[in-house]
């Protein structure tokens, strides 16, 4: 078994990868941060860690892995480098030039609360990678991620797209907002008016505004194909504005041709039709979770058969299910969210949220 070091350990995704290596793969985790003097030192990393992964700020990283390189002087030969960044060609480009097994990772997912990456997307670049490729392979299937492979020239241009346009057009809507809000007032007061997509939008710009700034600020920066996308997005923008001060039956007939038809012919019918199936069903749990007639219960025992005897109580007390999904709760608890059909007798549900309680089954959770 290796021993892994980790450069960054006290990042948000250092500490993540350190429980996972230790809990679900049974490893020694040694770890170097610059900000914790109590971390191990680089050069414990570089005599000890058979396995180096650097998962420190993008702009910081290159230069990072360069100083490796200098103090392992040849050391990591025969072992394997690893980076976790969501820029992949400079990181991946100072890596190959130690002699070390390359390979670099972006999980598409800031540190989940989950104990592994299921159902989330990994994009792997295999830029040099022999004697450790079935470890490697064994480190995907752990963490049970989809993983995509890819170069990393291609991997930047991608998340120009996936990650810096999407980034960069809900910023803008923040801006929007914030300009607006002497006018129409703050988020909460349009929230009454919401449909389905502004929903969406103001919660990734939610999830944007609370995580680390640094990420998102080094997402635009460090990647050079963010500049030429941006370029793009402002240009249909501009024709858009343009069409509307137009405002005549000719600019009308450019909007749906250029702005509609045009897009929507260069999608495909199938595209369209799986986009808005995801669009439905999310907007259905949505509408769900908005039902103020449910519980959320904590079921402790991971085994089967406890949902079932979750349910047999809401049955016992002739309460009808109109809705149920699952979630995690901020701590990473697993937890259920039961909503109940309008009408449901409020003292049978009580009843049976008390039994859920009593009999261990479950922990009725606060709203």
């Amino acid at each position: 078994m290796p021993v892994v070091g980790i450069v960054g350990s006290a990042g948000a995704y250092g500490r993540w990868l350190r429980r996972f290596l230790q809990q679900r793969m049974g490893l020694e985790v040694l770890g170097h941060d610059p900000a914790d003097p109590r971390s191990d030192s680089p050069e414990v990393l570089v005599a000890r860690a058979e396995v180096l992964i650097f998962s420190a700020p993008i702009r910081h990283t290159p230069a990072l892995i360069g100083e490796y390189v200098a103090r392992s002087a040849g050391r990591e030969a025969g072992r394997l480098w690893l980076d976790v960044t969501s820029v992949k060609s400079a990181p991946v480009a100072a890596m190959l030039a130690s002699q070390a097994d390359v390979v670099g990772l972006h999980p598409m997912t800031a540190p989940p609360k989950a104990p592994t990456l299921k159902g989330r997307v990994m994009v792997v670049c295999e830029a040099r990678l022999s004697q450790w490729q079935p470890w490697v392979q064994g480190l995907c299937d752990a963490l049970e991620a989809e993983c995509v492979r890819a170069t990393p020239e291609h991997h930047d241009q991608v998340m120009a797209l996936v990650q810096a346009m999407v980034h960069a057009t809900h910023l803008a809507q923040a801006g929007v907002l914030r300009e607006y809000a002497p006018l129409l007032g703050p988020l909460p007061a349009l929230m009454p008016y919401r449909s389905a997509s502004f929903e969406l939008d103001t919660a990734i710009i939610a999830r944007i505004l609370s995580l680390n700034p640094a990420i998102y600020e080094d997402i635009q920066f460090g990647n050079p194909h963010v500049a030429p996308m941006l370029d793009r997005l402002l240009a249909h923008l501009q024709t858009l504005r343009s069409q509307v001060g137009q405002g005549d039956d000719d600019a009308r007939a450019a909007f749906r041709q250029q702005l509609l038809l045009d897009n929507r012919d260069s999608q495909g019918e199938a595209v369209l039709a799986e986009g808005n199936y995801t669009f439905e069903r999310v907007g259905y749990l949505l509408a769900d979770l908005t039902e103020r007639n449910a519980i959320s219960v904590h079921l402790p025992e991971d085994r089967p058969g406890s949902l079932r005897e979750l349910l047999h109580v809401f049955e016992r007390h002739a309460v009808s299910l109109a809705s149920i999904h699952s979630s995690r709760t901020p701590a990473g608890d697993v937890h259920f969210r039961v909503g109940f059909v309008a009408g449901s007798d409020a003292r049978a549900l009580q009843q049976a949220a008390a039994e859920i309680d009593a009999s261990g089954i479950g922990r009725v959770l606060s709203r």
